[in-house]
């Protein structure tokens, strides 16, 4: 293998690839994939807003997508990994047990520890954070959820695992215009999610970009691809505000994806560092609905932004991008497939410092937290922005017993051939994923944020400016803290190409 290049065209890496090769400690691989239905029961409450919403009505099914990975010398098998992602907003620790404890209670081969759950992070998605809203009796409750979502997942890893046979793997990397960065800055140096960019104050996007397109392609012994993992630097957030269940832009891009390159294909939404990213326009924005309307060939002129003809529009222009980027990457690289792969997969768990709460933000806590407590009917819709604040409360009153306290985050560092994936629990703001890419010594890196809770994790700069998601309601571990998920990740990730 061969240590970080800096490379333009696929072509390139597959000839990199063939000239500087490296099978040491590499092992005959075995892949198996499957896909599983967890749509919620109706009525269900919908993860990921302020406000409690109610869906009664199913736009498109949610699913859970999983690829197991079986490096064997002779018979004897050596290193078991298995992948899962989730059309939900995010995987709360206790629905992670679940479902580990489901498969490890049954198969004995796979080490629970090594179970990837990541979140694409859709807001029409069913509830899994257990007392986070109020919801109605007569809507399904979250535990019910999480028990049916966890057998489901569970029995799609067991027929992966009972599916897998020899295989080949490769990788390969292109680019899509999805994200936009969603802190605009404005003239007295503050900035705003989704603030007004024609406003005479604004003066620019805070932070950095990343519109790489990272794609793993898993094919079975006779030739057929049967999976495959694309990394996208975009949480699916195109349709987030709707009362309705939609897996957003990951719906269409699996029905195309599998149109163009098998039916049954099974693919995995992996999301890149993108605390501060999201697929909303934050600037041409009527150019841009133009343009999908002439490319889609339906008509979007007279929709205007903000209605649901235009986020419909803008859905399926960013599907046809991700589509066209990982078609292009998989004709690219599809004669540069590997059978003997090195695989190596580390999981720890990194003890970050906490943010600390400050006694001003302790005092606007609690103030917001009484204001919203006032009319209990409203207080039943705010019941999530209630809990939001008296977290932070309790927060300040554990800094009294514990002045440093730590947040736990479990990482995974996963070498597949000349590709690293590294994994966090949080919606990571993307200058620290670039970090990580840069420090990287592995020919690809592909960084995968959600797997876990998903807490924003902001930079300094973004601290500074202020707004939502980078205020301490929104952070458990701040700048500092990521930092140090930095740099144990590039460590971990450097020591597997000595």
């Amino acid at each position: 293998m061969i240590a970080k290049t800096a490379v333009c065209f696929s072509s390139v890496l597959i000839a990199l690839s063939i000239l500087l090769p490296d099978h040491a400690g590499a092992a005959e691989l075995y892949v198996g994939a499957s896909t599983v239905d967890i749509t919620p029961a109706m009525p269900v409450a919908l993860d990921g807003q302020m406000q409690l919403r109610v869906a009664k009505t199913i736009e498109t099914p949610l699913t859970a997508n999983v690829v197991v990975l079986d490096s064997r010398e002779g018979n004897t098998g050596t290193n078991v990994s298995v992948f899962v992602s989730c059309d939900l907003v995010a995987i709360p620790k206790e629905f992670l047990k679940m479902i580990r404890d489901a498969v490890s209670t049954r198969v004995h081969g796979i080490d629970p520890d090594k179970i990837i759950v990541n979140a694409t992070h859709t807001h029409t998605a069913a509830v899994v954070r257990d007392g986070w809203y109020t919801i109605p009796k007569e809507v399904t409750q979250v535990k019910s959820y999480q028990q049916f979502a966890a057998g489901r997942i569970g029995e799609a890893i067991l027929k992966a695992w009972a599916q897998r046979k020899p295989g080949r793997a490769t990788w390969g990397m292109s680019y899509a215009k999805v994200a936009y960065n969603r802190r605009a800055v404005y003239a007295d140096g503050t900035a705003k999610m989704y603030g007004n960019t024609s406003l005479p104050e604004f003066r620019g996007i805070e932070g950095v970009e990343d519109q790489s397109i990272n794609t793993l392609f898993f094919w079975n012994e006779s030739g057929k691809l049967i999976a495959a993992c694309v990394n996208v630097s975009s949480p699916a957030q195109v349709v987030e505000s709707r009362s309705t269940v939609n897996a957003d832009y990951w719906y269409p891009v699996r029905i195309a994806l599998q149109k163009k390159l098998g039916t049954d294909l099974v693919v995995l939404g992996w999301i890149g560092a993108a605390g501060d990213q999201s697929p909303h326009v934050m600037y041409n924005n009527a150019a841009e609905l133009r343009m999908s309307g002439l490319i889609n060939g339906s008509s979007n002129e007279t929709a205007a932004p903000g209605t649901k003809e235009a986020a419909d529009a803008h859905l399926h222009e960013i599907a046809r991008r991700v589509t066209e980027a990982v078609v292009q990457t998989y004709e690219a690289v599809k004669g540069d497939r590997h059978k003997d792969v090195r695989i190596s997969h580390t999981v720890t768990e990194l003890h970050l410092p906490a943010r600390m709460v400050t006694k001003e933000e302790y005092d606007l806590a609690k103030k917001m937290s009484d204001e919203d407590r006032k009319d209990p009917k409203q207080a039943v819709l705010l019941s999530r922005r209630i809990a939001w604040n008296e977290e932070v409360m309790k927060r300040f009153d554990n800094q009294k017993i514990n002045p440093k306290p730590t947040y736990p985050a479990e990482v995974h560092v996963m070498r597949i051939g000349d590709v690293v994936l590294c994994t966090n629990p949080f919606e990571l703001f993307t200058e620290f994923g670039v970090q990580m890419k840069s420090r990287s010594k592995a020919l690809q890196t592909i960084v995968l944020q959600l797997a876990g809770p998903g807490t924003y994790l902001p930079t300094k700069q973004a601290v500074k400016d202020g707004h939502y998601s980078a205020i301490i309601q929104s952070n458990q571990v701040g700048p500092e803290g990521g930092q140090v998920l930095v740099d144990n990740t590039v460590e971990m990730i450097n020591k597997l190409w000595p």
